[in-house]
């Protein structure tokens, strides 16, 4: 299985002004106040969820260049692979959703070019509470390029019906994000 890994320019990744579509802002976080309710905690240091705490998230869905449907702007649906513990409480559970914004996609084409697949983390829903998320992903499919060159050395014309591979965000993928935002959190009173 592929690992997607959240690249290093992640942490000063900013939106590019034209890739943010109306859809992903029709569904921003909430505002940064509202806090998780989590059953216990063990002290007031505890009581906060830290900006750059480490998620890893899988693809719930599968996607591809193959077909030539997918465009950027679509969001991208992910689960929390591993739950988020704050000093061993459960704060984000295995299972919620996630969402990411495909923001570039290319076509596999003529000449070896192959497809690729680029998208940027949004946010992890906790009840009704969306987490910002950051981080960046990616797959490229493999170029044909070494095709390319070796058809032209026979026949010249040959290079431009070669291609490239589809990208490809399998089903199951593994995710590295993190958390982009201090989230307090309140203690739930015991159930009776």
């Amino acid at each position: 299985m592929k690992k997607f890994v959240v690249g290093a320019i992640a942490t000063a990744m900013a939106v590019t002004p034209g890739l943010a579509s109306a859809q992903s802002a029709a569904l921003a976080p909430s505002a940064p106040t509202a806090p998780i309710a989590v059953a216990q905690a063990t002290s007031a240091d505890s009581n906060v969820l830290r900006a750059g705490t480490p998620i890893t998230l899988k693809m719930a869905e599968a996607l591809s260049t193959k077909g030539k449907k997918l465009e950027a702007g679509y969001l991208a649906h992910l689960e929390v692979l591993d739950a988020v513990m704050v000093n061993g409480v459960t704060v984000i559970p295995a299972g919620s959703p996630a969402f990411a914004e495909i923001t570039d996609v290319r076509n596999k084409g003529m000449w070896g070019k192959s497809g690729r697949i680029a998208a940027r983390l949004l946010y992890v829903t906790v009840g009704d509470r969306k987490v910002r998320l950051r981080g960046i992903f990616d797959d490229k499919g493999v170029t044909g390029t070494a095709g390319v060159v070796a058809a032209i050395a026979f026949v010249p014309v040959a290079g431009f019906f070669t291609t490239g591979t589809s990208a490809s965000l399998p089903l199951g993928a593994s995710v590295k994000g993190f958390i982009d935002e201090d989230v307090a959190l309140v203690v739930a009173p015991p159930a009776h």
